[in-house]
């Protein structure tokens, strides 16, 4: 019937218990609010199933059932091992248990050794995203700590949804603020509006099947192209299903089906555009990923490639696509470890790079959260590690082995020289074409014998002459020493672009051939006549160099640079300095200024000019600078050289030595105004320095007290949290005192809320109504009852009403019997909130209820047998019973005999003294009398002589003592001497 039902709140069918999507809500300090409002507003038949991850105390029973049950009228069950799960119910993982789903079945697995670390949300998230895919879907709630943050990452691996509390609504924001900055939200919604966001899922049936609907695709390209114009990356070789499921997940989030108008949102929305940027690079990884693969390279891999190298020689690692960096810090860690157990001095050059921002400025800071304790060992978290409340801070000796930077593996030059490379699911993400070029460029990038590392969803494809297998299953290559073909490596820079493949007709040869001439001839006269020239932008950033510059230009030591001021060589750099300063601020070419460099341990003149080009390269203007040798410029311009005379050379040195004289004051007159400029902004920026100083200073000073303040509280919250838990330990120990004493009042009782259903029942209530424990949360009319045609329900509701108590007698059709009492349900604030149904035992009494009477109605009887008259009396003389014989001879009834005293009879003809003496001897003493004969008037016979025998009868207990007092009529005789006749 549950999968027919039309919901009225979300317009979907209810989901069938079968297909049920599994919701799961993470929360700890502050949870327990939030999780109340969020299933007071979601529907009951949503058609999820929600399973509730609560940080618990491991060494106390949990009462959040019981609370959260109050919040919703979907059944609230604490989870047991192997349940199967059912849609629009809720499930409570219960204390000291991890949690994980098969299937529709919840695992159980209990905690032998509980640790504060340990991250119950992380593990059922993850569990969670492998089963469902992209059906499951994560909720982060209040908490503190970092615990749901990896989990939260593997549902996105998976295409799954995360929601996060907004942090200014949480109580405590630790563990939504946590999954935000890190980057796993899907959404950060308040907690009502996460109710909206589901249901908003079942409507678009982003449930009902395993992978996430195609939508239309024509509009596509359109988003590529304004990724391509934004952010300057091309996707258009990037693996298409992966790249289609990137985006429609986007466009689920703001509800948008068609690919066009997504394109039309992104133009208007530009933070759009970089969330899609980040989603579609697709930074997942961790500490130790498949950790076989990294003992492989610890125990064989790194040992053979630091084996015999010399104390000064440079290690060089390449991580490409490090993501966040997780796996260059593992690869960096491992290495740390094998130089310490072999006290190698090597020099380990290390860089990781990828294309996102982002995850660089994460991978710089080296904090990470709590749950990679999951991944790395407690020996490395140690060693390697600072914990920090928020997570775990990368120490300084590993942080500094690795230069983190920004680069497209697809289009920047590689790193150069290496031994070894990791580049692990990168590929899997690009296409064939780009597949197959990266692997040549890695091997281009290697040392000969050096190791590339690829993931086990990767291969070289088919260039297996440049590689060997190390290690088949781990994807471990050893490079082999084969040239590059050169176009490979320089003149064809990787490309997201596709390659375009023009072909000319036939009849283009001879224009083909007549260019080919064309082109030869330019080049020769470049070659021969132009001297070595280099392009710059108006910084000194080399752009393009012609000709063979090594006599003017060489590498400069340390950093890689390509600035020609500090390539220049020496003698060069200052001259070069001042004509391109000379050239940007005031345009003043310098034409063939005769210059003295130093090279190869000779020193020579040239000739440098530097004018700006007329053109600009895509809005930037540049510089030319060229380097002349001055005879190669003589016979370029024509001018005839001749030897100078022996007269000439004092006035023509002379005239060198002034003009260096005159260039050189120039420079230094130039380099004083260029100090002096720098001085005063030296000074500026001392100020400021000092400012800013008088700022921090201020700063810590606040800091300080905060910190002293946080000391206070966090002393005051210690000895709160002290009263708390002695608070909990006294409401433990009330609780447990509670139950026996229920129990062993054998006082079967019910408590009922408002709404008549079960909030709990003591173990005796089960012999009145068919109750297990599962039935807590249940409406009673639901539960079949043992009374025997009494229906409580009815009273029930009037006590809630009325307030009146109500008492009734029930049996059951066994044959119990029980003293049934309603009364109302109070709180402590005097509130009624129910009422509460108690079961009495009665048999015992009814027993002897019926016992007595059975002996009561034995004795009459056998008085009633009697033939003579009998009166049976009690301690004060009054009549208890009398027989029939005695009604029939002393014609009277009942109603005037029993209850009166013996002297009231018959207008007090039984009060005779002597008689009175008789019975008072009877009631001093355990006695009796016989024959005791007066004469009474009997109706219809006169007077007669009655013999009256009197015997006493002992009580017990409560019982009065009793006389019996037997009358014998005789026959009319004549009256003797102790004959007595009554008047």
């Amino acid at each position: 019937m549950t999968s027919k039902k039309f919901s009225l709140a979300t317009g979907v069918k209810a989901e069938s218990n079968r297909y049920a999507a599994i919701v799961g809500l993470g929360a700890s300090a502050g949870g327990l609010e939030a999780l109340e409002v969020f299933l007071r507003s979601m529907p009951v038949d949503s058609g999820y199933a929600f399973v509730v991850i609560q940080h618990l105390n491991p060494a106390h029973p949990s009462l959040l059932t019981e609370i959260l049950a109050r919040s919703t009228n979907m059944p609230v069950q604490e989870i047991s091992h192997r349940v199967r799960v059912c849609a629009n119910q809720v499930y409570v993982i219960p204390p000291n248990h991890s949690l994980s789903v098969q299937q529709s079945r919840l695992l159980l697995s209990p905690l032998e050794h509980p640790s504060p670390q340990r991250l119950p949300i992380d593990g059922f998230f993850s569990s969670l995203a492998e089963q469902q895919g992209p059906r499951a879907v994560g909720i982060i709630l209040s908490g503190t700590g970092s615990d749901g943050t990896q989990g939260c990452r593997s549902i996105l691996e998976h295409g799954g949804l995360t929601l996060a509390q907004t942090p200014d609504e949480a109580a405590y924001n630790g563990m939504p603020t946590s999954v935000m900055k890190a980057g796993y939200a899907s959404q950060i919604l308040p907690v009502h509006s996460m109710v909206e966001a589901l249901l908003e899922r079942r409507r678009a049936k982003l449930d009902d099947v395993a992978d996430i609907p195609i939508v239309d695709t024509a509009g596509f390209p359109q988003i590529l192209s304004h990724l391509r114009q934004v952010t300057g990356h091309d996707f258009t070789q990037y693996k298409r299903s992966t790249l289609m499921r990137r985006i429609e997940r986007r466009m689920q989030l703001h509800r948008i089906s068609d690919a066009r108008a997504y394109a039309k949102f992104l133009d208007s929305h530009p933070e759009e555009t970089r969330l899609l940027f980040s989603e579609v690079l697709i930074n997942v990884t961790r500490f130790f990923r498949d950790p076989e693969a990294f003992v492989v390279m610890k125990g064989l891999i790194l040992p053979s490639l630091l084996a015999n190298k010399p104390p000064d020689y440079v290690f060089r690692v390449w991580v490409a696509g490090c993501a966040s960096g997780e796996e260059a810090y593992t690869v960096a860690i491992l290495l740390h470890e094998l130089m310490e157990q072999h006290q190698s001095q090597l020099i380990v050059k290390f860089f990781a790079t990828d294309l996102d921002d982002d995850a660089i400025r994460t991978a710089r800071y080296g904090l990470y959260p709590l749950s990679i304790a999951q991944d790395v060992s407690a020996e490395r978290l140690q060693r390697y590690f600072y914990q920090q409340p928020t997570g775990y801070l990368v120490k300084k000796e590993i942080r500094e082995m690795i230069v983190f930077a920004v680069q497209n593996v697809i289009k920047d030059p590689p790193f150069t020289r290496l031994d070894l490379l990791c580049c692990r699911n990168l590929m899997i993400y690009l296409g064939p074409q780009l597949q197959m070029r990266l692997i040549p460029t890695f091997h281009y990038a290697l040392k000969p014998n050096g190791v590339l590392f690829l993931s086990p969803s990767e291969s070289i494809g088919n260039h297996g002459a440049l590689f060997t297998s190390l290690h088949r299953k781990w994807k471990f290559y050893q490079a082999h020493n084969l040239p590059i073909p050169k176009i490979m490596t320089l003149n064809s820079p990787l490309s997201w672009v596709p390659e375009r493949v023009n072909k000319l007709p036939d009849r283009a040869e001879k224009m083909t051939k007549e260019f080919n001439v064309v082109e030869l001839t330019r080049r020769i006269l470049l070659q021969d006549f132009v001297p070595a020239s280099v392009v710059t932008d108006l910084l000194g950033n080399i752009v393009y160099i012609h000709g063979d510059t090594g006599n003017y230009l060489r590498p400069a030591p340390g950093q890689a640079t390509l600035n020609i001021i500090d390539m220049a060589r020496e003698g060069l750099q200052m001259d070069l300095r001042n004509a391109i300063r000379l050239a940007v601020d005031h345009g003043e070419p310098t034409l063939h200024r005769k210059v003295s460099i130093t090279g190869n341990g000779l020193t020579r003149d040239i000739h440098l000019s530097v004018r700006r080009l007329s053109e600009s390269l895509q809005g930037e203007r540049l510089l030319l600078i060229s380097f002349g040798e001055p005879l190669l410029d003589y016979v370029a311009a024509g001018v005839e050289l001749k030897p100078a005379s022996p007269a000439t050379l004092p006035h023509e040195r002379i005239k060198v030595l002034e003009r260096d004289l005159t260039y050189t004051r120039e420079n230094l007159q130039a380099s004083i105004n260029e100090l002096q400029n720098t001085n005063e902004e030296l000074s500026s920026t001392n100020e400021e320095l000092q400012s800013t100083n008088e700022e921090l200073q201020s700063s810590n000073e606040e800091l300080e007290t905060s910190r002293e303040e946080l000391e206070s509280i966090n002393e005051e919250l210690v000895t709160v949290n002290a009263e708390l838990q002695d608070k909990i330990e006294q409401l433990g120990d009330m609780q447990n005192d509670m139950k026996n004493f229920l129990d062993s009042t054998h006082i079967g009782t019910i408590f009922l809320n408002a709404q008549l259903t079960i909030r709990r029942f003591t173990r005796d209530a089960a012999k009145i109504y068919s109750l297990i424990p599962s039935d807590v949360g249940r409406p009673l009319a639901d539960i079949t009852s043992c009374l025997d045609g009494t229906d409580l329900l009815v009273p029930a509701q009037q006590v809630i009403d009325t307030l009146i108590p109500y008492d009734v007698e029930v049996c059951t059709t066994s044959g119990n019997w029980f003293l049934a009492r309603l009364l109302p349900y109070r709180t402590f604030d005097n509130v009624i909130d129910g009422v509460v149904l108690t079961f009495h035992d009665i048999n015992t009494r009814v027993a002897n209820e019926l016992a007595t009477q059975a002996a009561r109605e034995l004795a009459e009887a056998i008085i009633d047998t009697v033939i003579e008259p009998l009166l049976v009396l009690d301690d004060q003389l009054h009549v208890v019973s009398a027989s029939r014989s005695y009604y029939q001879n002393f014609p009277t009834t009942a109603t005037a005999t029993v209850g009166l005293t013996l002297y009231e009879l018959g207008h007090g003809q039984w009060n005779i003294l002597a008689l009175r003496e008789q019975l008072g001897t009877i009631l001093e003493g355990d006695t009796s009398f016989e024959g005791f004969v007066v004469e009474q008037e009997v109706p219809g016979c006169g007077v007669r002589t009655i013999t009256l025998n009197a015997r006493r009868v002992t009580g017990a207990g409560a019982r009065p003592h009793l006389i019996l007092l037997a009358m014998q009529i005789n026959p009319q005789t004549p009256r003797g001497p102790h004959e007595h006749r009554a008047y």
